[in-house]
């Protein structure tokens, strides 16, 4: 899949299929986030992959409303940030987003369907994480990534809008 075909027609995926996703897909998502540029190359994130259905089934309930998702999904990847490894204090949301971008475009070139759910600057949600994954006071939770074979197709959007664009200034 040519790269800009992936994000013309990359979609949020939120069913997923009981194929299981093979390691080797699960180390080339990651490959791929930590691929991410970042703000003086500082790469101050750390991922954590999720594949025991128990914690995934724990994740719906506590971070997720027990949405079907995580417990359809056949793992996850959770986002966390480092400020101590930043070089430019601040950009360490910047630099998780450019890697979970990576990640999502990644996974449907695969063939692989996720969606982002917004884990920073939400406490329920950083605490379920912190509770059942572990995750040390010194990192943040930013993002998790449901991921599965997609069990749904959702049409590609054509989103751009020339009324957003200011040319030269407002």
């Amino acid at each position: 899949m040519e790269v800009y075909d992936a994000i013309m027609t990359r979609r949020s995926i939120r069913k997923f299929s009981d194929k299981p996703v093979a390691k080797k897909l699960l180390k080339m998502l990651l490959e791929a986030a930590m691929n991410a540029p970042s703000a003086s190359d500082a790469r101050p994130w750390h991922f954590v992959l999720v594949d025991d259905k128990a914690k995934l089934n724990l994740l719906a309930k506590d971070i997720d409303e027990d949405n079907n998702l995580f417990k359809e999904a056949q793992a996850a990847i959770l986002i966390c940030g480092n400020e101590s490894l930043e070089k430019f204090k601040g950009f360490w949301p910047q630099d998780c987003s450019c890697a979970a971008q990576n990640l999502q475009l990644a996974a449907h070139g695969l063939g692989l369907g996720t969606v982002w759910i917004a884990i920073y600057s939400i406490p329920s949600r950083i605490e379920g994480c912190r509770k059942i994954l572990g995750v040390p006071g010194n990192l943040e939770p930013f993002a998790i990534f449901p991921i599965g074979y997609p069990s749904e197709f959702l049409e590609p959007e054509y989103r751009y809008d020339k009324s957003m664009i200011q040319n030269n200034g407002w």
